[in-house]
């Protein structure tokens, strides 16, 4: 099977349906690949590169989407890129489905088996083809990287000779994929990092990046089974909105991630909060292309407000980044539907049937819901455990000790009844010494060791005292070599159990 990447004809889209890498892998998936000349360029792509990873160059996008069996685009094909195609050809792109149903009209008409990546549907067997979130991965990064460019110092906290330059306070609204990027990455330049998310699952995720979670007083949860917000009640919405004016008079970064898909992005940052923000102070908003989170963004423009706030309602892309993950995307796609040897279009398949919005010439929008295995219910506790106290501890050990010398008792009385007397008195002497040293040693306590060190360093300790008591005067006597060969290489492991543990409290040591 054949696989075209033509150019994006939208002069503001930077990235390209596959790259170098992802090229050879969709050879070694079986597919030859076409792919029109400068399409990579604006991703930092030469065609070069593209012809050394086995794909054929072509001149014209006519040429490309006449000999191709799939095509492999960003954007949404463009009427007159509709037209190149012909029918049961098979293409991969962003299509926005639920905002652009004459676009699913005019693909069913030429018969285009059409597959909207964003329609991917949010289970786990499709996280690798999510490319919702691999995008939303790196907005998240690049709206710190951006709002630290535009704002006026440090994010990070610093104390010089020169004087003393606070940390930057980022307040991060929407913890989802992009929520929890902007997080990681404003905490590891050094900011002082608030989240608020009116899903209360999420705030574990967001203090575990290190930021404060920001809450209401009302009790009212945002999830749903979709995993994105659900709209919520006047009241909680009011309190929010109160909580975030507060916030606008300290915070220095605010990045918005709201979106839910298919509508208009909620309005989330009104003029009355921004007009709180101090001179110099930065909004990201990554909602501007579906509406914008802020009331006074612009979609696609930097601009400065009156008293003096920056919002950016635009991005750069990271287009060479941006491309190889998109093109993972689409790869990990075509893996699922059997590669070029076996490749099917399966509806049955919940991923295939979801993300395949036009087939067969008919519009397959919009999907039926996806099931939940439904979660077992949790049994009903019978009886409440009660941990046991260190005196009840105490108190088993103790008739567990009571048990094991009554036990040995009773055997060296039935042992005494057959055995010769001088076997009982040596036997008796063995098994008492065995009995001690065991409790001695397992009784050591591991405050300095581990507990496999402590137990060889009391083995230890007590083969020095056994050698100190096997010393004579006499250094010929076979007994004193051995006593004192026992006794130095038993102080050796003390030593070197003292010397190893050392060596390893050095290594929580700052």
């Amino acid at each position: 099977m054949k696989v075209g990447i033509p150019k994006e004809l939208s002069k503001q889209e930077l990235r390209v349906g596959a790259t170098p890498k992802t090229t050879q892998r969709l050879r070694k998936q079986g597919f030859e690949v076409f792919i029109q000349k400068g399409a990579g360029e604006r991703a930092n792509y030469a065609d070069k590169e593209y012809a050394e990873a086995g794909a054929t160059l072509i001149d014209s996008a006519e040429e490309l989407y006449k000999s191709s069996d799939i095509i492999l685009k960003v954007l949404a094909p463009t009427n007159d890129e509709i037209e190149l195609m012909h029918k049961d050809q098979v293409t991969l792109s962003y299509l926005w489905p639920a905002q652009n149903p004459d676009l699913l009209e005019k693909l069913a008409a030429k018969g285009i088996n059409s597959v909207a990546m964003d329609a991917i549907p949010r289970i786990s067997r499709a996280q690798k083809m999510d490319v919702l979130s691999s995008m939303a991965n790196i907005a998240g990064y690049r709206a710190v990287i951006e709002a630290a460019n535009y704002f006026g110092r440090f994010l990070n906290g610093q104390i010089t000779a020169a004087g003393k330059v606070p940390p930057a306070k980022v307040l991060v609204i929407g913890a989802g994929v992009a929520g929890l990027a902007s997080i990681g990455a404003a905490n590891s330049l050094g900011a002082i990092v608030r989240a608020f998310d009116t899903r209360m699952e999420v705030a574990e995720q967001i203090e575990s990046m290190g930021a404060k979670f920001l809450t209401v007083d009302i009790e009212e949860d945002g999830a749903t089974a979709s995993g994105y917000s659900k709209v919520m009640s006047k009241e909680f919405i009011e309190a929010e909105m109160a909580l975030f004016k507060e916030q606008a008079k300290e915070i220095d970064i605010i990045i918005t991630t709201a979106q839910i898909p298919g509508r208009k992005a909620p309005t989330l940052i009104l003029k009355e909060h921004v007009e709180e923000m101090k001179p110099g102070s930065v909004i990201v908003d990554l909602a501007a292309s579906t509406g914008g989170n802020c009331e006074l963004t612009k979609d696609g423009e930097v601009y400065t407000t009156d008293n003096g706030v920056i919002i950016l309602g635009k991005l750069n892309q990271l287009p060479t980044q941006a491309s190889q993950l998109y093109g993972n995307n689409l790869c990990h796609l075509l893996d699922d539907m059997g590669k070029a040897e076996n490749f099917k279009i399966d509806m049955k398949d919940d991923v295939v049937s979801r993300a395949m919005v036009t087939y067969n010439g008919e519009i397959n929008w919009p999907p039926e819901p996806l099931p939940v295995s439904p979660q077992k219910p949790k049994a009903k506790e019978t009886s409440v455990e009660v941990e046991p106290t260190e005196a009840d501890a105490a108190k088993k050990k103790a008739k567990s000790t009571m048990i094991s010398l009554a036990a040995i008792g009773v055997f060296l009385f039935l042992l005494g009844k057959v055995a010769p007397t001088d076997f009982m008195g040596h036997f008796s002497v063995f098994v008492l010494s065995v009995f001690i040293g065991w409790q001695v040693i397992w009784n050591v306590s591991h405050s300095l060791h581990t507990p496999l060190m402590a137990v060889t360093n009391a083995i230890s300790g007590i083969i020095i005292i056994g050698g100190l008591l096997q010393t004579q005067n006499s250094l010929s006597n076979p007994m004193t070599i051995i006593a004192f060969v026992a006794i130095l290489v038993a102080s050796i492991n003390i030593v070197g159990g003292f010397f190893v543990t050392h060596r390893m409290l050095k290594m929580f040591k700052k």
